[in-house]
């Protein structure tokens, strides 16, 4: 089970928001390239960044201060936020970016989710932000009415191996993550699951680890990491434990 710290950008700081809502935002002092840096240093093997602006406007925002992340690191970094067209994956593959992160649009058009699998490859991963049971798309301001089982089916079929659940309303609140969920969708798929949301103590950490012969492959932790409630090397040191690394 992999242990990836985030990085949310606006205007090309570190924040986070709560419940994804803009108007509920933490500041970090921390800048973007030494948070990467610490969490790379601390063991880190992957780095998750959302550029926020990016996810509000439907265009990546903060792709100059990704691509000079990228330059920093010895470890991959993911990106998401905005990215609704070819072109825009493109770009960021071209600054670095190990793979791109993709939401609203493969829920509002589904050709272009099998366009880009199809171009990219492995160099995309689906993000599935969800919110009552339902997908929320376009900086999570939009609620679409679709089924969990529908959309998992959807990628199934695309050959999709693993995606990025979100549960919106614990993200960023240290409330835990939603272990019921989690269980209700990974029932439905045999697809691995990136849990993201809620995260706060070694506890939940524990908790995604058992939950991994069932098809946890990855855990995204933000807020916890820059308020200190848990300790990242610890959280990956446990995550290693009897477990083989993809």
């Amino acid at each position: 089970m992999k242990i990836i710290p985030a990085i949310d950008l606006i205007g090309g700081e570190t924040v986070r928001l709560l419940r994804g809502e803009y108007d509920r935002m933490l500041n970090y002092e921390i800048s973007p390239q030494n948070a990467a840096l610490k969490w790379e240093s601390m063991g880190a093997e992957l780095i998750h960044i959302v550029d926020l602006d990016g996810a509000k406007k439907g265009n990546p925002e903060n792709l100059p201060v990704v691509r000079e992340i990228v330059k920093t690191l010895k470890i991959p970094v993911e990106l998401g936020g905005g990215f609704r067209t070819g072109e825009n994956i493109s770009e960021a593959l071209d600054a670095g970016v190990w793979r791109v992160i993709i939401g609203s649009r493969a829920f509002e058009d589904m050709d272009f989710a099998r366009r880009v699998v199809k171009e990219f490859g492995a160099r995309v991963i689906f993000s599935m932000d969800i919110k009552a049971l339902k997908p929320s798309v376009r900086g999570w301001k939009k609620t679409l009415n679709l089924e969990i089982s529908d959309i998992l089916s959807f990628f199934a079929s695309l050959g999709v191996k693993e995606i990025i659940y979100t549960d919106i309303e614990s993200d960023g609140m240290l409330s835990g993550p939603n272990i019921d969920n989690l269980k209700r969708i990974l029932s439905e798929t045999d697809i691995k699951i990136i849990s993201a949301g809620g995260v706060k103590t070694i506890e939940d950490i524990l908790a995604l680890k058992e939950m991994e012969d069932i098809g946890i492959s990855g855990v995204i932790i933000g807020r916890a990491l820059y308020e200190g409630t848990i300790d990242l090397k610890e959280a990956i040191s446990v995550s290693k434990k009897n477990n083989t690394v993809s």
